[in-house]
């Protein structure tokens, strides 16, 4: 009995969608890498997550990321802070502000 293999064109397709969109590269690199290590993982599938997650950043790019974020985080507060004072000096009455002419 004939099996009908149609679905080779859909095959073809999604195998065109990951190479386009960077899939088969990233995954190619992990096993890449996985492959070169000296001394492999206990645990392969966490090594792939790991480095699937990273997304080609360094430890120095994630650690300068971090530093940014914390110092906006810290510029952000001031700046609310700052803001709140403006708002409450401006609901403040001004001395001879309620002299009429």
């Amino acid at each position: 009995m004939a099996h009908y293999r149609a679905p080779d064109s859909k095959r073809e397709q999604f195998r065109r969608y990951l190479e386009k969109t960077g899939v088969v590269d990233s995954l190619t690199s992990v096993l890449v890498a996985l492959y070169e290590q000296p001394e492999k993982p206990n645990n392969a599938l966490e090594f792939v997550k790991q480095h699937l997650n990273s997304g080609g950043q360094s430890s120095a790019d994630s650690e300068a990321l971090q530093q940014e974020v914390i110092h906006l985080r810290q510029r952000c507060a001031r700046l609310g802070e700052e803001n709140k004072e403006l708002k409450s000096r401006l609901n403040e009455p001004e001395d001879g502000a309620s002299t009429e002419n």
